[in-house]
């Protein structure tokens, strides 16, 4: 969860919104993770019942993928969103939550292959992407970050 949040910018010190797919066990660290780097969090889940998890975990906004409303009502929040589901889904349902040059990163590993709706990508300068474990010196900053702020999985 660390490394894209690095590589894309989250831990300079700029502020950004972030979404975070998935109020799971990866999601619930990118939702503290992004927090303790000081950014707006929006967690994203297919289930409403998932926003007491998300806003104890730090989220700030909660959106029911599943729900128009909702949808419509986070439309162009995000700067980065990390996508951390690894069941079967169309991750163009995520593009309309990033803002003009907004980035949606693939962390979910899902075998099948996604739609893409390339006129959202190109009319909002969209990118989407993936992401790999970092390095050492990307985990040295993601555990000394955990220490400053108490992070810790859930068990």
């Amino acid at each position: 969860m660390y490394d894209p949040l690095r590589h894309w910018g989250a831990t300079k010190g700029k502020p950004m919104t972030i979404g975070i797919i998935g109020v799971g066990g990866l999601g619930t660290m990118g939702i503290k993770l992004s927090k303790a780097l000081g950014h707006k969090v929006v967690a994203i889940s297919t289930s409403a019942n998932k926003k007491e998890l998300a806003t104890s975990k730090g989220a700030d906004v909660f959106v029911v993928s599943t729900d128009p409303a909702s949808m419509k009502e986070g439309n162009g929040l995000c700067d980065l969103i990390l996508n951390t589901v690894s069941a079967e889904h169309e991750v163009s349902t995520y593009t309309p939550l990033l803002r003009y040059d907004g980035v949606i990163v693939q962390l979910g590993l899902v075998i099948d292959p996604h739609t893409v709706n390339q006129i959202s990508l190109i009319r909002g300068r969209k990118t989407m992407t993936g992401s790999h474990i970092g390095g050492i010196k990307a985990t040295e900053e993601c555990l000394q970050l955990c220490a400053d702020h108490g992070i810790v999985p859930d068990v």
